[in-house]
């Protein structure tokens, strides 16, 4: 496999000028760098960007007509942007998720594909929105019969501050300066890159919801105001329409769903809970508004996977006892997704939630101990009936962490989502769930759900545990492997033209599926055997 990275050195040492050989210093480089070429990039033009002529034409001259020329490597071109009288010690890129909520990144060494640092962010477009349609109505207001371009200057600006500062975090990590970075890739949501590029959202959410691009070529860094080295190379990678981004193609290619023999299916859950189904031969692809519950997001108490998230939790049915666990081991402040599948499963389980998803305070068969429970736990707070997971005394806030009937019913709404995406997606290429080698499972959600108990509530299906696989952050991972190999790069662009994507906003199918998913586990008991029903 070739796995040449975005920039790289190359050495290369040509004849010093003579009255016989009177060849431009310019060209002269071109000709001997073009004997030295790997085979993979031999054949491309070779073109020198008018603002690096001077210093590079200088460099060359002064190292005597050997060193090392330091490449970009485009897909039809190769630029040389430096040039260096000795091997450089680390040429550092970086790999960007471009989160709606937090940006993660890592800065490699392009020339060894070592680590050299690792850093997270808040993105700070949340003070102009929490979510991505907010953001779309702040970028696009309307002045008179046109745009007003302001909110999408400020929210292209305050993602370029969040870069540039998570960028000096990882610099500082490695003992480095940014100017030293060579390249950037870029994994995210379509309308997130939008906003990066300062180009409109405007048509992404309104039908026929078409992007203004789905394929951007690279581009300079400094052309949108990144401080990286001036000639630092920007490569984002394609969508493949408004709600199917590059975060989605990097998680493809992070775990080689294209290239499986065996039909397997990715999941990640986000703002969007967005599923790909497939193998080598092709790929089916659709997004659902699961995301938020699971995320925390809809939950009065819910939060991200942060420290004092409550990330697991278990009812001991012969004690009465609950344990949780929390993120960081800290006192509890809300609750995350993981943890919000985990207690609904052991709510139902201890049957203090039917199978509507409604609490219930008392049912036939009932111990003592139960009771007590129950009564210590199920209680009515401002008017509502809660569950309280972690008592005032307990928590790390001033109030208890509790679960409402409200959030109980939100919950409800996205696993029945999920659990129809899922069926809508198998069911339109006719695949059964039981012929599945692998079930991939991305971002923090895949890290800590617990697939046991996302099959106690109908979210997943009843398969072995065994068939689910976490993969963190498959957005970033997808984003190291474009900095590093050329093949990957390729690759994602085919992924892309390889999709097919479903609507599932006008799937009828969908909204049948969606209903009949609104039990635990589901109208059907049949479809979850490893699951007891209870009348």
């Amino acid at each position: 496999m070739d796995t040449l990275a975005l920039v790289t050195a190359i050495r290369v040492e040509a004849a010093e000028p003579s009255l016989q050989d009177n060849t431009a210093d310019l060209d002269r480089l071109k000709a001997a760098l073009s004997q030295t070429l790997p085979a993979s990039i031999a054949g491309r033009s070779l073109s020198i960007p008018f603002s690096c002529m001077a210093t590079i034409a200088a460099a060359f001259r002064n190292a005597r007509f050997k060193g090392y020329a330091v490449l970009n490597v485009l897909p039809r071109q190769v630029d040389i942007i430096d040039f260096l009288s000795q091997k450089p010690e680390i040429l550092p890129g970086v790999a960007l998720d471009l989160g709606t909520t937090h940006l993660e990144a890592t800065m490699v060494d392009l020339l060894t594909g070592t680590t050299l640092a690792h850093g997270h962010a808040v993105n700070r477009q949340i003070e102009y929105g929490a979510d991505i349609l907010s953001r779309i109505h702040f970028a696009v207001k309307k002045k008179g019969e046109d745009q007003d371009r302001k909110g999408l200057q400020i929210l292209q600006q305050a993602i370029l501050t969040t870069i540039n500062d998570l960028v000096e975090e990882l610099t500082g990590q490695a003992e480095t300066t940014a100017d030293s970075v060579r390249a950037i890739s870029i994994s995210g949501n379509t309308t997130m890159v939008h906003l990066l590029l300062g180009l409109s959202p405007y048509h992404i959410c309104r039908e026929p919801y078409i992007p203004l691009f789905n394929d951007p070529d690279p581009f300079s860094s400094r052309e949108i105001g990144l401080s990286l080295h001036p000639q630092a190379m920007v490569w984002v990678l394609p969508s493949i329409g408004s709600y199917f981004g590059g975060d989605l193609i990097s998680g493809i290619l992070s775990v080689g769903l294209d290239r499986a023999e065996q039909i397997s299916m990715f999941i990640d859950v986000g703002t969007n809970a967005e599923v790909v189904l497939g193998n080598q031969e092709w790929l089916i692809a659709c997004a659902g508004a699961a995301g938020p519950a699971l995320e925390g997001g809809v939950a009065r108490m819910g939060m991200r996977a942060d420290a004092g998230a409550v990330e697991h939790v278990t009812i001991d049915r012969a004690s009465w006892q609950l344990n949780r666990q929390t993120i960081d081991d800290v006192p509890p402040v809300g609750i995350c997704g993981s943890g919000l599948i985990d207690l609904v499963a052991e709510l139902y389980l201890a049957r203090i939630v039917d199978l509507r998803g409604k609490f219930q305070a008392e049912f036939t068969g009932q111990t003592e101990e139960q009771k007590a429970f129950v009564r210590k736990r199920l209680v009515t707070r401002d008017g509502e009936t809660v569950f309280i997971v972690a008592f005032v005394e307990e928590s790390g806030s001033n109030e208890p962490v509790v679960l409402s009937q409200i959030d109980l019913d939100a919950m409800m709404r996205s696993k029945a989502a999920m659990y129809a995406i899922l069926t809508t997606l198998t069911a339109q290429v006719g695949v059964e769930f039981a012929e599945l080698e692998r079930i991939y499972v991305a971002g923090a959600f895949g890290e800590h759900i617990d697939p046991g108990q996302a099959i106690t509530l109908g979210m997943l299906p009843d398969l072995p545990l065994s068939t689910y696989e976490p993969v963190g952050n498959s957005s970033l991972h997808g984003a190291e492997r474009i900095l590093l190999d050329e093949a990957a790069r390729q690759r994602a662009r085919e992924i892309g033209r390889k999709i097919t994507y479903i609507e599932l906003n006008v799937n009828q199918e969908f909204m049948i599926r969606f209903s009949g998913s609104r039990f635990i586990p589901h109208t059907d008991p049949k479809i979850f055997p490893s699951v007891p029903v209870f009348s």
